[in-house]
């Protein structure tokens, strides 16, 4: 992505505004056909909104993601492919920044994330482990809306919580 291109007004609004809106989450999946580590690992940026207008601005701006919508009106948008994350997402949020230390903070994660992933590394169980401790205060923590903690996830890959500290 070109992020040149992009007009500074919309993007600094943009950046603002996923400041304030947006998220940058790791999650982990069971796997039970994955050979090499039972955990699909994926990145996502998303920003929730009831306005459909402003995230379509994101959608064309960062030029990939989709746009779905819940029955209560509110709209995702959302990158999930990580090629759409290193070439378009990254690139825009480096250029135009954030203001609160927290964004900043999970976007520097988010982006070491994203350049583990694109080594590989979420495919060994140390990867997985360093992943693992990244994300543990990304959005504060997230432990309350996370479907699996790090201890199940580690007791997949064979070992205990404790091994990791």
């Amino acid at each position: 992505m070109d992020v040149d291109r992009v007009p500074i007004d919309i993007g600094y609004y943009l950046a603002g505004f996923a400041d304030g809106e947006g998220s940058f989450n790791v999650s982990f999946r069971k796997r039970r056909d994955y050979t090499q580590a039972p955990w699909k690992v994926s990145l996502c940026f998303n920003v929730s909104q009831r306005d459909e207008a402003i995230l379509r601005l994101f959608q064309r701006q960062l030029r990939c993601g989709t746009m779905r919508t819940r029955a209560d009106g509110v709209w995702y948008f959302e990158v999930n492919r990580l090629e759409d994350i290193i070439t378009n997402v990254i690139p825009f949020f480096e250029r135009f920044g954030f203001l609160s230390a927290k964004k900043q903070r999970d976007f520097a994660k988010f982006t070491k994330l994203a350049q583990m992933m694109k080594d590989g590394k979420h495919l060994s169980h140390d990867g997985l482990r360093s992943m693992l401790s990244i994300r543990r205060d990304m959005n504060d923590g997230g432990a309350c809306r996370r479907k699996y903690t790090d201890a199940q996830i580690l007791s997949l890959l064979g070992e205990s919580s404790e091994a990791t500290r």
